[in-house]
């Protein structure tokens, strides 16, 4: 029930959450009370004299009143909105139930979704949209205030013949239209707000926007991301791989690019990272990024390489340190073999050692290696730690082939044994463009036999354009060669050491010649090539 009171005094409307209204109005002391509400909210009022008498019905809502209505409420947006009840309050309260599914993840923020009002770093409303805050409120006073005025200036339209009293249609009519039409200028603006940048994602974004439903919600974070050298075709393949990625606050994805740079990754690597672990924007500081580059310290890496593990393999940041990262050093070492003190070594020269199927992968290669050439477990061991990266190699694409290439030069399984664990990456090398040309040269231009690469491996690693030829060619030049096979040791030291001690002459002489020998090796490609 709802009580109403007429007191004789200036021309005021008092509301407040009591649902207690005094209206002062005339010289008559009349009193009304709310003997029943409509559906709509309004109810049945009875205005009495003192006497008893019934002049008038009045219908009447509190629903009209902006104030019981929170007229500072703002959409997800930012733009104001209107307190009146439209149909865009229902899309906005459907759009937020959607953008509500977040993963419970503990990695991810609650506040990962984009915002098209301006942040500062703590995440505070800026002062523009304070401001606006204040403005919608004066605004929704000011009406308030004008029809206040106009039920005073109707005061007279209560008092009339017979002593009957009539409110006036026109005093109605401004209380309800007033706030309508400033919620429909709200609801306007916010439309043409929408289609403005709509048409700016469009103009900025046209394969994107073609592409994929895109929001004007990820405006901000598209721009910042394009600083990195990301393109409208590296955004849709992020948003193939991982579409929350791209709904992520731009405050939210600042803080953890800006994180990572200063544990030692490179803005150029940005791009590279993203397109492969899409989510890494979505992985908190505190709750992943830190506690990951802990892990990664806690294995003797020194912080100078921190960034370029993170470049090869950011996908470790998906992994929990815990239940899985952890888990597979002890693995390494336990099952393995391989030593603690090492385990930082072969971090840095495999990170990818940190996110397979470990178990799968060294079982298999053992025992391939053990059955095809008798290796035993402490040469297997010394491979992986040498060259970590052959648990990633394929066995019927790059094992067997390699170990068939050199048995077919006439090595025994003795001598590929010795070979790999010496040499490892030999396993990484090109047939067609690596081995069996350095193996062509060793044979036909140096006059020399299979068994020394048993003895020197190393061969088998060097650049056949950059080391080998030169070096051979400019002792021969110089008539220093020796007569025989030629000695596969002169490869193996440095510029400086191999003038002096082979060549004895000056480095920039060795460095013109060599230069002079590419530029007619280049040549004679180019004119096979065309």
């Amino acid at each position: 029930m709802t009580a109403f009171s007429l007191y004789p005094s200036t021309s005021i409307l008092h509301s407040s959450s009591s649902s207690s209204f005094s209206l002062i109005l005339g010289r008559t002391h009349l009193s009304l009370s709310s003997l029943s509400s409509s559906n709509g909210g309004g109810g049945r009022v009875f205005v009495k004299e003192r006497d008893g008498t019934c002049r008038f019905v009045v219908f009447f809502s509190t629903h009209s009143n902006p104030k019981l209505l929170k007229s500072n409420r703002r959409s997800r947006y930012g733009q104001a909105l209107s307190p009146y009840d439209s149909d865009e309050d229902e899309e906005v309260v459907e759009e937020e139930e959607d953008d509500g599914d977040v993963s419970e993840d503990d990695w991810f923020s609650d506040d990962e979704f984009a915002e098209a009002a301006d942040f500062d770093g703590k995440r505070k409303r800026s002062k523009s949209q304070k401001g606006s805050d204040r403005d919608s409120r004066k605004q929704v006073e000011k009406s308030q205030s004008r029809v206040s005025s106009s039920l005073g200036d109707e005061k007279e339209g209560l008092g009339g013949k017979n002593g009957k009293h009539t409110l006036g249609k026109s005093s109605v009519g401004s209380y309800y239209d007033t706030p309508n039409r400033l919620g429909a200028v709200s609801l306007s603006d916010a439309r043409k707000g929408k289609l403005n940048a709509k048409k700016i994602m469009k103009e900025k974004y046209p394969r994107l926007s073609e592409e994929i439903d895109i929001d004007e919600k990820w405006l901000p974070l598209l721009d910042y991301l394009s600083t990195f050298g990301l393109k409208e075709s590296h955004f849709i393949q992020m948003y193939e791989r991982h579409m929350p990625s791209l709904q992520i606050n731009i405050c939210s994805a600042q803080e953890r690019l800006e994180y990572l740079f200063s544990v030692g990754v490179k803005q150029r690597d940005v791009r590279r990272i993203l397109l492969r672990q899409p989510q890494l924007l979505q992985y908190t500081v505190e709750n992943n990024l830190k506690s990951h580059i802990a892990f990664l310290t806690s294995l003797g890496i020194p912080n100078s390489r921190i960034g370029q593990i993170i470049a090869a393999a950011p996908s470790l940041f998906s992994y929990s340190v815990e239940n899985s990262l952890k888990p597979t050093v002890r693995y390494l070492v336990e099952e393995v073999g391989i030593k603690e003190k090492d385990l930082g070594k072969v971090v840095q020269l495999s990170p990818q050692i940190l996110v397979q199927r470990i178990d799968i992968s060294w079982n298999t290669r053992y025992l391939f290696l053990t059955k095809e050439i008798g290796a035993p477990r402490d040469n297997i061991v010394k491979m992986v730690t040498k060259h970590p990266q052959l648990l990633h190699y394929s066995i019927d694409d790059g094992l067997l082939p390699r170990i068939n290439f050199l048995r077919s030069i006439g090595m025994r399984n003795a001598d590929i044994l010795k070979v790999l664990t010496s040499l490892t990456q030999v396993l990484s090398l090109s047939l067609e463009d690596n081995l069996k040309p350095k193996y062509l040269y060793l044979i036909n231009e140096l006059n020399n036999e299979v068994h020394s690469l048993t003895k020197y491996p190393t061969y088998l690693s060097l650049s056949l354009d950059q080391r080998i030829r030169p070096r051979h060619r400019f002792l021969v030049s110089l008539k220093k060669a020796p007569k025989g096979p030629f000695p596969l040791s002169s490869f193996v030291p440095t510029d400086e050491c191999f003038c002096q001690q082979w060549a004895g002459t000056s480095v920039d002489k060795y460095l013109a010649f060599r230069q002079r020998l590419l530029l007619k090796e280049f040549a004679k490609k180019y004119e096979r090539k065309f």
